[in-house]
């Protein structure tokens, strides 16, 4: 980062002076939201914006996805998230002169996004071509406590002079309609395809319903075109000022404004305050949602603004309370961290009954969908933080299970199959090999559904809702596996072909590793909950069997197939292979790989890349750390210096989970470098597309990296252990977790770890090996003997330049190129030499 324009602040990210040459970035970085409405930063001029961004979370428009060629079972309808009609133009006038970045003489700017208090303010000392000195002081807000409220405030003095001042407050469809310069909201030219990002329908979406003004107060609202999904926003506007003024307004069905001229005198201060709620719904007709807008803007009226803005402080100050990472001694970390982690709250808090998309609500990159990053990089965080936005998280799969029973009938399974990507529950992703052939997504949710009841203790919603996903999903993997059978006819061996694991440069494979180790989970954690139930809770479980149909064989069916997964290893070089198939492919050279060509998804053919052993993302290394008690040290250092250097980081996913495996198998020194590239992926715009919106996804895993990776902390068979691995340099690492109804704060320093209890239950812990117990208000500290083995270094392609493959041929190294000539692999002894079909490295054997 460019700590002269975005200085070092612990608690705030402020920015110095602003800039049109990464205004995408900015929008991203000072977003605000709450996991139903999202604002991007976008200056209140409406102007020079690289996507005038309001988005609603699960308020999309459908679409019907053309293929170039169609067979049975692909995903026949798209979803994309809309951009709502835009509320954030507060637009100033002197002299009729507008305030515009480009020109303007600006001699004081700052912008700051204040994580304690939920504010984005921003200060602004404006010299005009006439000489008014002129001050703006700006803020905005999207209320935690009220879900369907933002709150904009601008306030305007004249220094120096008298002035005519008018501010223009505005509400646009930008989604259809066109802006007040006549012209669609400005995009930056981009070049080359990029899967990425939304998509964009050339058709009108938003259907304009009812729309009206009343005195201060404008009303617009709309009907999606295919959807049907309806909307309405409602904007107050109140004045102070002791200046004369008048006001004037404007209604179409595109855009309303509100309008006030302002005789200004000098030193006299403006202020409009906006008030704006927004309401959705899947088919309530629109008038039903102005109605439900103007009783929220009534209520805050009668409350007073400033209780909206006490409100936001004290929700943010217990948010913190529980989920703040400490990391002492490094204010820079410390800034970056509480960035993240306030991005989760501003993706989650008020998700209520929606998932959490992959750019939560501040950008519309992945068209708002929903994916598995939910379960295994988010959920963690909000489990052993603020488990009601976990529980929350976990019901929008379980209202998922009617589509995904049916799309798993489509795929010729049984039980259920959530889809890879969605919005509404369908399958949305039109490229099967990277999207519906992860099947690991079931597993996944089951997994973050285990770690949940672990964690929380909460059987209520396990016995009632969650037992629905866990067998769903188990007997999804029941058909979708099969038995290989011994000479005698006894089943031995089960397997599971024809999938993709979290490793998308790599499809449609048989006996992926992650896939198969997850799923072993999936059907001992579906078989452990129904024989619980019926030991322990039988009402519950007979409901359960009858609604679902339940066999009495089922559970031991589960277990049987679990007790036979097969789980890939190669003997000759002592890893487990990523799937049945990956060692006989050629080795990616990516020391050799030439920056401009990366990342590889934009810039060789899938086919190009599926036949090379590289990564998109950690895979094998993920199933290590999601299920690590189930490998042995050995293992682990294993797979991880073997697939460390084959791993391109190409997705935002990988570094947190590397750098995790990197500090428990002793790699301290690359842990730490992959936890940079973890959290400053958008504060320093590392991937190049911060501007599309917050990698959530990234964000929670920075979570995880401090407290599993560096802090240590596991729940492997629902037992808390700890075994930490405190950077060199780090005089201290705290961090607040619930387990079970009792908040522990967990403090590690070079030589001791401290756990100290609030008022609850005892809670049973180990730290490596040793186990202890914390009463309730108690503290147990406990001496450490150094920070776990060091490794110096990273691993590199040298360390298997050797090494053989199971038919006894050597491992090779290389990078595709374009050549009109065909040539075979020469042998030189440490590796292959391609001379024009590839370009070669040297793995540094001799030769």
């Amino acid at each position: 980062m460019d700590r002269q324009r975005f200085p070092v602040d612990p608690w705030r990210l402020v920015e110095t002076r602003p800039s049109l040459d990464d205004t995408g970035v900015t929008e991203t970085l000072f977003a605000l939201g709450n996991g139903y409405l999202g604002l991007r930063g976008n200056q209140p001029e409406g102007r020079d914006a690289h996507e005038h961004g309001t988005f609603i979370n699960g308020f999309h428009e459908v679409f019907p996805i053309r293929h170039a060629e169609q067979a049975y079972g692909f995903a026949e309808v798209g979803q994309t998230i809309i951009n709502a009609p835009d509320a954030k133009v507060m637009r100033v006038y002197v002299d009729d002169e507008p305030l515009s970045f480009d020109i303007a003489d600006i001699r004081e700017y700052e912008r700051v996004l204040d994580m304690r208090s939920g504010i984005l303010s921003r200060h602004v000392r404006w010299v005009t071509p006439s000489g008014k000195d002129v001050v703006l002081d700006f803020d905005r807000m999207v209320s935690f406590e009220e879900k369907h409220l933002a709150i904009m405030r601008v306030t305007v003095t004249v220094l120096n002079a008298d002035a005519p001042v008018t501010i223009s407050c505005q509400l646009i469809n930008r989604q259809d309609g066109e802006d007040v310069y006549g012209g669609r909201a400005p995009h930056k030219p981009r070049s080359g395809f990029d899967p990425r990002k939304a998509e964009k329908i050339q058709e009108r979406v938003l259907q304009p319903q009812e729309y009206w003004q009343d005195g201060e107060r404008s009303a617009l609202s709309y009907k999606a075109t295919e959807s049907g999904m309806t909307m309405a926003l409602v904007a107050d506007h109140l004045i102070e000022t002791e200046n004369e003024y008048s006001a004037r307004t404007l209604i179409e069905p595109d855009i309303a404004k509100n309008v006030f001229r302002v005789q200004a005198k000098a030193g006299v201060p403006i202020t409009v305050t906006k008030l704006v709620s927004y309401h959705t719904s899947r088919g309530v007709p629109a008038r039903e949602l102005v109605d439900r807008a103007r009783r929220t803007l009534d209520r805050v009226e009668a409350e007073g603004v400033q209780r909206q803005y006490d409100r936001q402080s004290a929700f943010l100050a217990d948010f913190w309370e529980r989920s703040d990472v400490v990391i002492g001694g490094h204010d820079d970390l410390q800034q970056a961290t509480r960035w993240c982690l306030f991005q989760l709250a501003q993706a989650a808090a008020r998700a209520d009954g929606h998932g959490v998309p992959a750019k939560g609500v501040s950008g519309s990159g992945y068209s708002g969908h929903y994916f598995w990053d939910t379960e295994i990089y988010v959920l963690p965080f909000l489990i052993y933080t603020t488990p009601q936005w976990a529980r929350n998280a976990l019901r929008m799969r379980y209202l998922m299970l009617p589509a995904a029973r049916k799309r798993a009938a489509q795929l010729n399974e049984a039980g259920a199959l959530f889809p890879w990507r969605t919005i509404n529950g369908e399958e949305a992703s039109a490229y099967y090999a990277a999207g519906t052939a992860q099947y690991h997504i079931n597993a996944d949710v089951s997994f973050a559904l285990g770690k949940y009841v672990r964690a929380t203790g909460d059987d209520e919603f396990l016995y009632r809702e969650g037992v629905d996903i866990a067998v769903e999903t188990a007997r999804m993997w029941s058909t979708l596996g099969f038995w290989r059978y011994n000479e005698d006819g006894a089943p031995e061996v089960f397997h599971i072909h024809g999938v993709t694991g979290p490793d998308e440069y790599t499809t449609v494979v048989n006996d992926n590793l992650f896939t198969n180790v997850m799923a072993r989970y999936n059907l001992r954690f579906a078989a452990r909950v129904v024989r619980e139930m019926a030991e322990e809770a039988p009402e519950e479980y007979a409901l359960m069997a009858q609604r679902l149909g339940l066999g009495d064989g089922e559970a031991d069916a589960w277990d049987a197939a679990a007790t036979a997964m097969h789980i890939p290893y190669s003997e000759a070089l002592g890893i487990h292979p990523q799937d049945a198939v990956f060692l006989e492919r050629e080795v990616w050279d990516l020391e050799s790989t030439p920056p401009e060509q990366r990342p590889l998804l934009l810039n060789f053919h899938p086919l190009v890349i599926y036949r090379y052993q590289v990564l998109k993302q950690a895979d094998v290394v993920l199933a290590l750390y999601l299920q690590g008690n189930h490998f042995t040290d050995e293992e682990k250092l294993a797979d991880f210096e073997y697939y460390d250097p084959l791993t391109t980081g190409d997705s935002t996913l990988s570094a947190v989970v590397q750098s995790i495996l990197a500090a428990e198998v002793g790699y301290q020194g690359l842990a730490l470098e992959y936890f940079a590239q973890s959290i400053y992926v958008d504060l320093g715009d590392l991937h190049h597309n911060a501007a599309d919106g917050v990698h959530v996804a990234s964000a929670g895993g920075v979570w995880t990296a401090l407290v599993a990776g560096f802090g240590g902390m596991r729940d492997h068979y629902g037992l808390l252990s700890f075994d930490p691995r405190l950077p060199k340099d780090w005089p201290s690492l705290s961090y607040p977790i619930g387990w079970r109804g009792t908040r522990l704060q967990v403090t590690i320093t070079r030589d001791a770890l401290t756990v100290e209890a609030g008022e609850g239950e005892p809670v049973e812990f180990s730290v490596r090996g040793r186990e202890y117990e914390v009463t309730g208000g108690g503290m147990v500290t406990v001496p450490l003997a150094g920070q776990g083995p060091v490794l110096r270094g990273r691993p590199t392609l040298d360390d298997i330049g050797e090494s053989l493959r199971e038919d006894g041929t050597l491992l090779s190294a290389s990078v595709p190129i374009s050549t009109n000539t065909t040539a075979i692999p020469v042998i030189t002894g440490s590796i292959s030499v391609v001379e024009g079909g590839r370009e070669e490295g040297n793995l540094g054997v001799d030769s």
